[in-house]
């Protein structure tokens, strides 16, 4: 599956005069073209024939849940805004999968992306303490769940954010999930960082 790339994720994170900080999410800065461009195979990737061949097909994901963080969630669904760029949740709950990338369980990398505070914490606010080998359930409108298990958790500078790792082709099911880190930066209003949970489905016994 060619999967559609969200613009370079540099930009600072939404806030509002009255609150702070708020929204604390990716804002991408770059308009969506029409395909990714290939990308090389990504590190937390396990390209074997089975893991290739152990994918889902497309449906809508409802629920998310990380029992080591104590996220349960439900999930909307984000498109794009007029400049192109990703939309983000309208507030700190609950978390939402970008529809222009593949579902959780397809071929390719799912994207769900939420706010690690708004007023309080967010849904995301304990990302950062995931950890590799840690599970990760999206409930589908199917009522198939497709389990993953982390492989690896990144934290990047807003402007070295690794668009073709996160958002780049993959031959396996993969999901990333996406929030702000670092620390705040309040003359810029945004956070100085990205952090990027990357895992992979686990096949069905």
């Amino acid at each position: 599956m060619v999967l559609v790339l969200v613009g370079l994720v540099t930009g600072a994170c939404s806030v509002t005069a009255a609150a702070r900080p708020t929204a604390s999410v990716v804002v991408p800065t770059a308009s969506v073209p029409s395909q990714a461009p290939p990308a090389p195979p990504s590190p937390d990737a396990s390209s074997t024939p089975a893991a290739a061949a152990a994918h889902l097909n497309r449906s809508v994901p409802v629920r998310l849940q990380i029992p080591a963080i104590g996220v349960d969630s439900t999930l909307m669904p984000l498109g794009l805004n007029p400049d192109g760029t990703m939309q983000v949740p309208p507030s700190g709950f609950p978390a939402g999968w970008y529809t222009g990338a593949p579902t959780p369980g397809e071929l390719g990398p799912a994207i769900i992306a939420g706010h690690i505070d708004w007023n309080g914490p967010g849904i995301f606010y304990e990302l950062r303490r995931v950890v590799p080998g840690d599970m990760i359930s999206v409930t589908r409108a199917d009522a198939r769940v497709a389990v993953f298990r982390v492989t690896r958790v990144g934290q990047y500078p807003k402007d070295a954010f690794p668009t073709s790792l996160v958002y780049g082709n993959i031959d396996y099911a993969g999901l990333r999930l996406i929030t702000c880190g670092g620390l705040w930066d309040a003359q810029a209003h945004h956070y100085t960082d990205n952090t990027v949970v990357f895992a992979e489905l686990v096949p069905p016994s």
